[in-house]
């Protein structure tokens, strides 16, 4: 785990980049199982380094979006990996080793799905849970979050996500409804006015569930964790990326009130889903420094979603997604961190707002889904590194020649001075194997630096 230096409020955003990434970088403390393995480590997490950094690397790095194809792929279904960590692990160690990535895939968290029965979890349906084994995970959206209740939520966020969110999103924790604020136990006469609910039967019953769903997820995560560690220390390859975190509209419209009402909000009542945003930046900032400060790696995954082309007017996106989104990124720069995006549906209508001469350049990565590559590499080409976007619908009905000359076609066109990674589009739950094969092998030959 990356510990900060204790001067580390006197350093520069600079200093703060460079001792991170010399942290995640270094092998001095990771065990490799061949100097080989080491030697690689060395040479791919610089080469990240260096799009990051607007640099040419040695070759084009490959990071690719592996949603659920990795199960498929090694001959397992979703449930397998939701319910057996040794699955899980099994299904990433074959697509890793087969097809050899730059950069262990980010099959997203280990899901471990018996902690999600414990909870009664309300947000998604998952296999077996709601829906057939052979199924990914679906979100439900509802208004979980009521109307009435934004001056809750930007009074005190936290408070309000435990107290109310939590409780609707996982039934098992609705006695959580009950607890008073933690600041009632500031005087001794007080303190019983905060513990007393914590002996009801409702939020004994509640606290038991999140004890048991716990113990599931460790367990869970700690077979995932040893396994991702060996892999690791035989194949030399880095994980990527580190922490997460959202935009703070996304947090109100993908988690909170979901779309429909997120998009009624807009105009019924757009000053309070402003002053929300604003109060969830704090929030979005320190998600993403402790979940990459925890994993000792710089790069912090922000998928983006309702800021999308399809999603909301350029005027719109102004207004209302980007000036706080551009505050959670300036919050996670300023700590040394990586912005590491997602950039779901098209942006094309976006690319000179989100280039923005606040942030600095090299210091963010931008994974694009649908947007006009080409369009994107000559608006953000010099300010930031750029990825994507290789159809993930080719890599399922195309062939290994059409994914070939796509691929480079990107090189050549937004790849050829740096600052470019080849990946797909969407996050991949099919495919067949042999375009798969096609993407990582043209990158690994074609993308090559003199």
């Amino acid at each position: 785990m990356f510990t900060p230096s204790e001067n580390w409020d006197d350093l520069s955003r600079k200093e703060r980049f460079d001792a991170r990434f010399q942290s995640w970088m270094s092998t001095e403390e990771r065990a490799f199982d061949t100097p080989e393995a080491e030697a690689t480590y060395e040479r791919r997490t610089q080469r990240v380094k260096d799009i990051v950094e607007l640099k040419k690397p040695d070759r084009v790095p490959l990071l690719p979006w592996i949603g659920g194809y990795f199960a498929e792929y090694a001959g397992f279904t979703p449930h397998d990996i939701m319910y057996d960590a040794e699955a899980y692990s099994e299904a990433w160690r074959t697509f890793n080793l087969d097809f050899k990535p730059d950069y262990l895939v980010f099959a997203g968290y280990a899901n471990p799905g018996e902690a999600f029965e414990t909870l009664d979890y309300q947000v998604y349906r998952w296999p077996g849970h709601g829906i057939k084994e052979e199924t990914s995970f679906q979100c439900i959206e509802d208004e979980y979050m009521r109307a009435d209740e934004y001056d809750f939520l930007i009074d005190n966020p936290e408070r309000y996500y435990m107290s109310r969110y939590m409780p609707r999103a996982f039934k098992a924790l609705s006695g959580w409804q009950m607890l008073p604020s933690v600041f009632t136990t500031m005087e001794l006469p007080i303190i019983p006015a905060y513990i007393t609910p914590i002996g009801t039967p409702e939020v004994q019953a509640s606290f038991k569930a999140l004890l048991k769903a716990g113990e599931q997820a460790l367990a869970y995560g700690s077979v995932v964790a040893e396994n991702e560690a060996k892999l690791a220390a035989k194949t030399g390859m880095p994980s990527l990326p580190g922490g997460v975190t959202k935009a703070p509209f996304d947090i109100i419209g993908d988690t909170l009130r979901g779309t429909r009402a997120i998009m009624l909000d807009l105009y019924r009542r757009p000053e309070k889903v402003l002053a929300a945003c604003e109060a969830l930046v704090p929030v979005a900032v320190r998600m993403g420094v402790e979940t990459a400060t925890g994993q000792d790696n710089p790069f912090v995954f922000i998928p983006l979603h309702k800021g999308a082309d399809s999603f909301m007017s350029r005027d719109t996106f102004r207004k209302f997604y980007w000036p706080t989104f551009k505050a959670t990124i300036l919050g996670l720069v300023e700590q040394g961190l990586v912005p590491y995006h997602l950039v779901e549906g098209g942006y094309n209508e976006r690319l000179d707002i989100i280039r923005d001469p606040d942030i600095p350049a090299g210091t963010t990565y931008w994974s694009f889904d649908q947007t006009d590559m080409k369009a994107a590499k000559e608006a953000l080409g010099g300010w930031a590194c750029i990825a994507g976007n290789v159809p993930s619908s080719m890599l399922h009905s195309g062939t290994p020649e059409q994914v070939e000359d796509t691929v480079k076609e990107l090189i050549d066109t937004v790849g050829q001075d740096g600052g470019y990674a080849v990946s797909n589009g969407a996050v991949l739950e099919h495919a067949e194997a042999e375009n798969l094969r096609a993407m990582v092998e043209t990158c690994k030959s074609y993308g090559v630096y003199d």
